[in-house]
């Protein structure tokens, strides 16, 4: 396994510096953990299949239908797109 896989977490420095700047933003440490293992897993599953696909149009399609499921699940945890009992509010 790669260190690359780990960069993705540099994206969690946008809404951490986004609290520092206005209140509208309000994460807790919980949510950090939540959306770096997220980030997390997905970023191994594009590693993953990026690796292990073979053609050019395979490796596409694994990996957008893995950042579909992400911003399902993204979009889900924030402001409960299904209404399902872990939906943000």
């Amino acid at each position: 396994m790669s260190k690359r896989i780990f960069y993705p977490l540099f994206l969690l420095l946008i809404p951490l510096i986004g609290m520092t700047i206005t209140d509208e933003i309000n994460w807790s440490p919980f949510d950090f953990i939540i959306m770096g293992s997220l980030l997390i897993l997905l970023s191994i599953g594009i590693n993953f299949a990026s690796n292990r696909a073979k053609n050019l149009k395979n490796r596409v399609l694994y990996i957008g239908i893995l950042v579909i499921i992400f911003m399902l699940i993204w979009a889900e945890l924030a402001v409960g797109l299904f209404g399902t009992p872990f939906a943000g509010s």
